[in-house]
């Protein structure tokens, strides 16, 4: 009877689920970025004129009243070799709206649904083309508002490049990753990694797509663990 017991509790505990982890910290920019400049060709634009959100300007550096740089990505780089990861059935979001690409840096799974979109009343064309091999590019037109392509990856790959070659100011960049625990920095430099990331031992990367990458080991307890990152501003090239 109660090696009976011990086989049941043994099971039930095999069967319960892991236990959510969170990851979280803050991306901060060292030292002072150029700044963002006003695209006046997109009010120019006789099309584009007519649905421009105010000033459209560059993003290389986003940075908050402290200091915290958007649009970086933190994502797992070590600690998950030979475990595998389905991609999640959710699809991540790319607008092409007032002719500029929105989000500006997305990450997605290798395998996940990006669905991309045209919210303007006139064409825009998608002209994509990674570095990766297994990679495919694609450069696609989408004519009328509504539009809705959907794509994917089946590499990793940071900093995917999205263009459109009819309005040549608006570009965008997708990373996709082999694992699901990745963010990307808000625009307070502030991030959350979610998922059933087990306690253990990881390397952490920080990628912004002009700062470079920066990586910084962490070690997950009960769930939790924080890291914080400086990018620094890259002299002009």
């Amino acid at each position: 009877m109660n090696t009976m017991l011990k086989l049941v509790a043994a099971v039930s505990t095999a069967a319960l689920p892991l236990t959510a982890a969170e990851v979280t910290g803050k991306v901060s920019l060292k030292g002072t970025p150029p700044p963002e400049k006003v695209i006046a060709a997109v009010k120019a634009d006789a099309n584009c004129g007519k649905v421009a959100q105010g000033d459209a300007k560059t993003r290389i550096y986003l940075v908050g009243p402290d200091g915290g740089l958007a649009n970086t990505i933190v994502y797992v780089k070590k600690g998950l070799e030979g475990k595998t990861f389905t991609a999640p059935a959710t699809k991540v979001d790319i607008d092409q709206a007032g002719c500029m690409y929105q989000p500006y840096v997305s990450a997605a799974m290798v395998g996940q649904t990006l669905a991309i979109k045209n919210s303007d009343p006139f064409m825009h064309n998608v002209n994509v083309q990674p570095k990766v091999a297994g990679n495919k590019g694609f450069n696609i037109a989408q004519a009328t508002q509504g539009k809705v392509d959907e794509k994917s990856f089946e590499k990793p790959e940071l900093g995917i490049r999205f263009a459109c070659n009819v309005h040549p100011w608006m570009i965008a960049y997708v990373s996709t990753f082999e694992n699901p625990f990745f963010a990307v920095s808000d625009d307070k430099g502030n991030f959350t990694i979610k998922g059933d990331l087990p306690d253990g031992k990881y390397t952490l990367e920080a990628y912004h797509q002009k700062g470079g990458a920066v990586t910084q080991d962490i070690e997950v307890k009960g769930g939790k663990a924080k890291a914080d990152f400086t990018i620094e501003v890259k002299a002009a090239q």
